[in-house]
């Protein structure tokens, strides 16, 4: 029996690959290759293909005995999910539509399904548990939360089950430096800070210095790749025991300012780059951290790098490794 990751060649599906074949899994990864890479499938086999493509995906499932999916095949940016709404809508919510009525129909009833903490938008309280209201605030988060109320009642309807996992923020990279983060264009932090680290951005701004923390800059919940990853598992392992749909928060339940962020990164590469000052960003929430006491205890799940300083030096290894600094 194989397990299908769709979206296997992005960040968190190629280390999730790696994760899955160092225990005994079989993988077939689908992905369109707009954002991932075919390089990253550097484990199981590989099929260019497109949740769109509904006859595609009924070959694949006919042709294949797969035993449940992991689903990482959506479109992730906040800024861009507000100016190209439809886009996100049809990729996040229609084609997942598509790949369930799939599932379905080859009776295929596990997923473990990529999720995010901006299903929760703007916090009422922090740090942030599973019981927070969801209000999302972009068509980003309202698209993944569509996407968990389209689980909650394929449960209902069809015995479809899953786990949600709502990730705060994914970061680092693989410790032993055969994958890491490339998004084009890059928007997260920590890659974009040792970017301008390795000499590949000239500097980096900073949106704000005006929020409610210790320091002025907006603080965040990192998470090691690695740890996530775990989790993944673990919730793999709930489902294939016969576990209920669940919905669980990955964050290492610390948070970490902009302003941190930069000074670990400093201190971890040894080397200065130019931080420019820019005004906020609407939306920005002064602290987004996660209580992830829920997963700790039904999964027992227990995050092994969450210094930020080994976050960084893990990103920076592969940084390095790439793109050699001058």
């Amino acid at each position: 029996m194989t397990l299908l990751v769709v979206g296997g060649g992005g960040y968190i599906g190629s280390h999730m690959l790696k994760k899955l074949h160092a225990h005994g899994h079989e993988t077939l990864t689908l992905d369109n290759l707009s954002t991932g890479f075919r390089d990253a499938v550097r484990y199981g086999d590989f099929i260019q293909g497109d949740l769109a493509d509904r006859d595609g995906l009924k070959r694949l499932f006919r042709e294949t005995r797969i035993s449940g999916v992991f689903h990482f095949a959506s479109s992730i940016q906040v800024g861009e999910s507000i100016r190209k709404p439809g886009e996100y809508y049809r990729n996040n919510v229609v084609n997942t539509l598509n790949l369930l009525d799939a599932m379905l129909e080859f009776d295929v009833d596990k997923i473990i399904f990529s999720s995010t903490a901006a299903v929760y938008g703007n916090p009422v309280h922090v740090p942030i548990d599973e019981d927070h209201p969801i209000l999302p605030i972009s068509p980003y988060g309202k698209s993944k939360a569509m996407v968990e109320s389209m689980l909650e009642d394929y449960h209902r309807a069809y015995g479809l089950r899953s786990v949600c996992l709502r990730y705060f923020n994914a970061a680092g990279a693989d410790p032993e430096g055969e994958l890491g983060e490339r998004h084009d264009p890059e928007t997260h932090l920590i890659p974009i800070v040792l970017q301008a680290a390795s000499g590949r951005r000239e500097s980096i701004t900073v949106y704000g210095r005006d929020y409610a923390t210790a320091d002025g800059t907006c603080i965040r919940d990192y998470v090691h790749i690695d740890d996530l990853c775990a989790a993944h598992l673990l919730a793999w392992h709930h489902l294939h025991s016969g576990g209920a749909p669940e919905v669980f928060n990955l964050g290492s339940g610390q948070g970490c300012s902009v302003k941190e962020v930069i000074d670990a990164a400093r201190r971890v590469t040894g080397k200065s780059f130019a931080v420019l000052e820019g005004v906020r960003r609407e939306g920005d929430p002064d602290v987004l951290v996660a209580a992830p006491g829920k997963a700790c205890a039904q999964l027992g799940w227990k995050p092994q790098r969450t210094d930020i300083n080994h976050i960084i030096a893990d990103a920076w290894g592969w940084e390095k490794s790439r793109y050699p600094q001058g």
